[in-house]
């Protein structure tokens, strides 16, 4: 056997640094050998075995500098913003309807406010009509030249139609969401997790920040409103979530986007 890993070290331009260590290898080698050749003499394999570069590395070893592969931490299952820094508190918007309830920009976890004023004086789009309403994605293309001023460079689209992705998104930061919040149930709504009728005709802007299980197991979207702080359950609702429904309730999954930059 060590004429064997002589013959192998040679064959592969091993050399060790001292006597212990090739020691140390010389014993890993001929426990590896000593395993290929028993399962070769079992002969109950369709496949064969044999002596290679990695004969002198134990299976910890081999995995840790071969196998790289980490599988993802998964997805939280509870995530709430407002408990992490990352949303700014209830606004009422009053009469004034633009893209949103103020978007909320997370950057490299710096939390910045963007005021409906400000949303309107910097919409360079011409698609928009400033407290008449607009669209979000519209807003994360502002820019303004003031250094003390919020800018977003960029925005990302949720893939539509599926509460899979938008859980993701939001397990990640704050998304601005359109629904359809024109019932009177969603108007009059206090408190609990909200599961009432809607239908699919967007016409509102707020931002998913964060989704849970109800005590009696109803899983919810945690959404931020903008009617003041005492609408709802101080200016946030509950919505259902993971209904049997592609595009969620209320539409909630139908047009999901946040900023990237």
């Amino acid at each position: 056997m060590a004429d064997r890993h002589q013959q192998w070290m040679t064959q592969y331009g091993k050399v060790y640094t001292n006597l212990a260590e090739k020691e140390k290898r010389f014993n890993i080698f001929k426990a590896n050998v000593e395993f290929i050749e028993s399962f070769s003499r079992a002969g109950n394999k369709p496949y064969k075995l044999s002596v290679n570069e990695f004969s002198e590395l134990t299976s910890e070893e081999f995995r840790s500098s071969r196998n790289g592969y980490k599988k993802l931490s998964p997805i939280p299952s509870a995530m709430d913003w407002t408990k992490k820094g990352a949303v700014t508190p209830i606004k009422d918007q009053g009469q004034c309807v633009a893209a949103m309830e103020g978007i909320t920009q997370l950057t490299n976890g710096t939390l910045i406010s963007i005021s409906e004023q400000e949303l309107v004086d910097c919409d360079t789009s011409g698609q928009d009509q400033g407290c008449e309403g607009g669209l979000m994605d519209d807003a994360f293309d502002i820019k303004k030249a003031d250094t003390h001023a919020a800018s977003i460079d960029g925005y990302e689209d949720v893939p539509a139609n599926s509460e899979t992705p938008l859980l993701k998104a939001v397990s990640k930061q704050p998304v601005s969401v359109a629904i359809d919040a024109s019932g009177q149930d969603f108007q009059f709504y206090s408190s609990g997790v909200f599961t009432g009728t809607c239908g699919t005709e967007l016409d509102h802007g707020v931002t998913a920040v964060g989704y849970g299980t109800a005590s009696d197991g109803t899983k919810y979207w945690l959404v931020k409103n903008s009617w003041g702080a005492s609408w709802g359950e101080e200016g946030y609702i509950r919505m259902q979530r993971d209904v049997n429904a592609n595009e969620g309730l209320c539409g909630i999954a139908m047009e999901a986007s946040y900023p990237t930059a």
